[in-house]
């Protein structure tokens, strides 16, 4: 069983109640945002309000941080009541496609792990299952939101599978919304590419294309890039 409290260097992620608990592509998603001189902040998914968290140490942001699931957002606000940026972090409980009819104003960063599994086999538990699968929010409604509540200006980050990745990116650029950041991620060195962290914006850019491997030869081996992107999070960096 999973750790029921997650600390990090300055805030606590309890995650008793959140179906999807603390993983590498949060941290890592949440680490790879640069929030820089963002006033605002939409998290679509926030689970346990982890990358919500993250992004508020790192910014003077006024944070939106949403959810369908009724738990997810119960132990978000848990989490964000627990931290020094209560003030800065409100927590929804709506879904993305009521969030964007009924919120006017525009985002200047969108920020978003979403489900992801679209042909495999579901989780058994429900909400386990709604937070790993895309029925609930499709990848053109996730496209639908993003485009709605995106500043022109603004900046959407997202972290997908590899073959979601490639789907999303095609999805995306059909609608005038661009891949202009790209980190691939490897899990280990002996192991193929897993993830795209990806950002996209609305005018085309300078692409810009790397790589980041997590571990080196064994598990827990983490190699220093990996260390380095997460340093002002993970209490053993």
């Amino acid at each position: 069983m999973p750790n029921q409290e997650f600390a990090f260097k300055q805030f606590k992620i309890r995650q008793d109640k959140c179906a999807m608990k603390v993983g590498t592509d949060a941290v890592l998603l949440g680490s790879w945002v640069n929030p820089t001189n963002a006033n605002s902040i939409l998290d679509i998914g926030t689970g346990t309000g982890i990358i919500a968290l993250m992004l508020a140490q790192r910014s003077n942001a006024i944070i939106d941080a949403i959810d369908i699931d009724e738990n997810a957002y119960l132990q978000a606000k848990e989490n964000v009541d627990a931290s020094k940026w209560k003030e800065h972090i409100r927590v929804h409980h709506i879904s993305l496609q009521q969030f964007s009819q009924e919120h006017p104003d525009k985002f200047d960063l969108i920020v978003s792990n979403p489900p992801y599994f679209v042909d495999s086999s579901k989780a058994s538990e429900a909400s386990r299952s709604n937070a790993r699968h895309t029925d609930q929010l499709p990848y053109h409604h996730l496209l639908k939101g993003v485009l709605s509540l995106l500043n022109p200006q603004g900046k959407f980050y997202v972290i997908l599978p590899t073959k979601e990745s490639e789907q999303f990116r095609d999805l995306a650029e059909e609608n005038k919304l661009f891949l202009t950041k790209l980190t691939r991620v490897i899990t280990r060195t002996d192991k193929p590419e897993k993830r795209w962290l990806m950002r996209f914006e609305f005018t085309r850019k300078t692409f810009s294309e790397d790589s980041i491997t997590i571990e080196a030869d064994a598990r827990h081996s983490y190699t220093d890039e990996y260390k380095e992107l997460t340093k002002e999070y993970y209490l053993g960096f």
